[in-house]
């Protein structure tokens, strides 16, 4: 008997700590969240918007002499699919870039395999193909004009930008 009584309590204490990690985050208004990512819960998701998480994140940084989307950008890869998804007329260009390094042909391809990855990684969450254009521009548009490694680790980027 006392084997039943603790196993009906184990059961009862697993289903409660389940219940309590299947909570749905609530916006500012107390309603339900809509699905979109927790970190932009409540927040105004309009790219062309200066205060919008959309406006403010538009760049994947990449390691050096790599296209591998790092995982520490996956979440803001994941918040313009997430806008494009529900926004199906809406049309972004990924602009891959690369620091001064190298060759203009080997950075051009470079870029073009950031903003293929980034563009890549949309559609596999569910963004339309026929909604984003990937091109690079490889070493001729830096953000950062020095020569340390801030200054090319800043370059070597994926842009997001939405197209009017």
């Amino acid at each position: 008997m006392s084997s039943r009584i603790t196993r009906t309590l184990t059961i009862a204490a697993i289903a409660a700590s389940l219940a309590a990690c299947s909570s749905v985050p609530l916006d500012q208004n107390g309603a339900a969240g809509n699905g979109s990512d927790s970190a932009s819960a409540g927040q105004i998701m309009d790219p062309f918007n200066p205060q919008s998480p959309l406006a403010q994140q538009r760049s994947v940084y990449f390691d050096f002499d790599s296209y591998a989307v790092p995982e520490q950008y996956r979440s803001v890869v994941e918040m313009h699919a997430n806008y494009l998804t529900s926004h199906q007329g809406q049309k972004v260009r990924v602009e891959g870039n690369t620091d001064a390094r190298g060759s203009t042909e080997y950075n051009l391809a470079l870029g073009q395999r950031r903003s293929d990855a980034v563009a890549r990684m949309m559609t596999l969450l569910g963004v339309n193909a026929n909604q984003i254009e990937a091109i690079s521009f490889g070493k001729e548009r830096p953000k950062a004009l020095g020569n340390t490694e801030a200054d090319y680790a800043e370059n070597r980027r994926a842009d997001i930008n939405y197209q009017h």
